[in-house]
């Protein structure tokens, strides 16, 4: 391959299978949570501001969401408040070899929490709900442990 500028590829390199661990599929399953919730929080508030609204600028101010269609983003919006230490935490403890018990306890704990989280937020148990983040919370707090 003389005077290309291509560059020789090992293609082993390509064959090689790296383990998803437990905590990387709590990871995956964590995403698919955060994607159903942001859909059900944009279809629940175009049904009460319109789709003109959602498909607009919107540059106007409009009045707070109620019911469900408010549960339902407040849930969303508490899980993206989560959601990065989580996944950050997930692929430290992946690269740095620190995968154990206490991160598969924490991964479960965390994504658990979060699914229990958001249909108590979404069903309106705010007492229960609120004790239940605490759940979440306990299973990033594993993954520290683990860490350090």
């Amino acid at each position: 391959m003389r005077g290309t500028s291509r560059a020789i590829v090992n293609a082993d390199h390509f064959n090689v299978r790296h383990p998803m661990t437990p905590e990387l599929r709590y990871l995956i399953y964590s995403v698919v949570l955060g994607l159903i919730l942001l859909v059900a929080a944009s279809h629940a508030i175009s049904s009460q501001y319109g789709y003109a609204w959602t498909a607009s600028n919107r540059d106007e101010p409009m009045p707070p969401l109620k019911g469900i269609v408010g549960r339902v983003d407040r849930a969303l919006i508490n899980f993206f408040e989560t959601f990065p230490y989580f996944a950050a935490l997930v692929l430290v403890a992946h690269i740095a070899g620190r995968d154990g018990a206490l991160t598969l306890w924490g991964a479960r704990l965390y994504f658990w929490g979060r699914v229990v989280h958001a249909i108590l937020s979404i069903v309106g148990y705010p007492f229960l709900r609120s004790m239940i983040w605490n759940v979440s919370f306990v299973g990033m707090i594993l993954f520290v442990v683990a860490i350090l």
